[in-house]
C-alpha cells in the first residue's frame, strides 16, 4: 500500500461523516436561510428585543438613562407598531360593547360629577387628561384609577400637534405621561392628539413612549353647549357596537355634559350596551 492510500473501510467512514455534516448544514440554513446572527439570547438583531427596534428615543423619551456603571440597564419593552392612523373603533370589544370617553380634564368642577354617575352605573370610561389641570388635580386622576377607569395622554397643554416640532411633541406628551406615572404608578398606554389633529411624528414619538393612538367614531360636540337634550340625542343615534364617544369634563363650562351623561348612560344599558374600556396587555 502506498502511503496516499488508506484502506476502504476508513474511505467509507469519512464519506459518511462527510454527508451527515452535508445534511445537518442544509437544515440549519432552511431554518435561517438569511443566515441571520442571533445573540445570546436568542433574539436577532432587528427583532423586538434587538437594537433596531429602539427609537430615537430609547423607549420612553422622557426618562433620563441611567448613568454608566449604576447597576444593569433596565429592561424597556418593544414599542408597539407605529400607527399610521388611530384607533376609531373597537370592533374586536364585542357586538354589545361602546366606550365612553372624556377629553380636556380633570376639571374639580365637573370631573367629579363624571365620575360619580359612571359609579353608580357601575361603568368605566377613558378620561384623556391634559398634564396642566393633572398636575394640579392629581386626587382626580387617583379617584379615576381606583375606579378603574383609563387615564390617557391629551398633550400637557392642548396644542395643535401638527404645528409643533418634534422636541415639542416629545416634550407635551412626555411631561403628561411623567404626571400619570408619578400619580399612579403606570405610564398611560393611549393617547389622543388634541382637536383630533395627528401627524406623523406624533404617532411615531407616542409608540416610542409605549402609547396606542384613540380617536373616536361619535362626537357629541359637548363642547360648543348645543344644550343637554342635543348632546344626549347625538350620543344615542351614534349608538353602535364597537362605537367610542367623545365628550368633555374639562376646558369651560361643562354643565351640559355633565347633565347629558346622567340621561343617555342608563338609556344606553337599558338598550342593551356593555360600556367598557379597550385592554391592552
Amino acid at each position: 500500500m502506498k502511503n496516499d492510500q488508506m484502506p476502504a473501510g476508513r474511505r467509507t467512514f469519512l464519506r459518511l461523516g462527510l454527508t451527515l455534516a452535508t445534511v445537518a448544514a442544509v437544515r440549519v440554513a432552511a431554518a435561517d436561510p438569511a443566515g441571520t446572527p442571533v445573540r445570546p439570547g436568542g433574539e436577532p438583531p432587528g427583532t423586538a428585543a434587538g437594537p433596531q427596534a429602539r427609537t430615537e428615543t430609547g423607549g420612553r423619551g422622557y426618562r433620563l438613562r441611567p448613568m454608566t456603571g449604576q447597576g444593569a440597564p433596565r429592561f424597556v419593552p418593544a414599542a408597539p407598531p407605529v400607527r399610521t392612523r388611530p384607533f376609531e373603533a373597537l370592533p374586536e370589544a364585542g357586538r354589545d360593547a361602546m366606550v365612553l370617553s372624556f377629553d380636556d380634564g380633570p376639571d374639580p368642577r365637573y370631573t367629579p360629577d363624571i365620575l360619580a354617575t359612571l359609579r353608580t352605573y357601575g361603568v368605566r370610561a377613558m378620561f384623556f387628561v391634559c398634564g396642566e389641570p393633572a398636575a394640579g388635580n392629581r386626587d382626580l386622576l387617583r379617584e379615576m384609577a381606583d375606579d378603574g377607569h383609563v387615564v390617557g395622554n391629551h398633550s400637557w397643554s392642548h396644542p395643535m400637534i401638527p404645528a409643533l416640532s418634534r422636541p415639542a411633541i416629545r416634550d407635551e406628551l412626555g411631561r403628561t405621561s411623567e404626571v400619570i406615572e408619578r400619580t399612579l404608578g403606570t405610564p398611560p398606554l393611549w393617547y389622543r392628539a388634541p382637536y383630533g389633529a395627528w401627524n406623523r411624528n406624533s404617532f411615531e414619538i407616542g409608540a416610542a413612549m409605549g402609547m396606542e393612538p384613540m380617536a373616536w367614531t361619535v362626537d357629541s360636540l359637548d363642547w360648543k353647549r348645543p344644550g343637554t337634550a342635543t348632546v344626549v340625542r347625538r350620543v344615542e343615534r351614534g349608538a353602535a357596537p364597537g362605537a367610542v364617544v367623545l365628550s368633555h369634563d374639562a376646558g369651560g363650562d361643562r354643565s351640559q355634559s355633565v347633565a347629558a351623561l346622567r340621561r343617555y348612560l342608563p338609556a344606553l344599558i337599558e338598550d342593551g350596551y356593555r360600556l367598557t374600556v379597550p385592554h391592552r396587555s
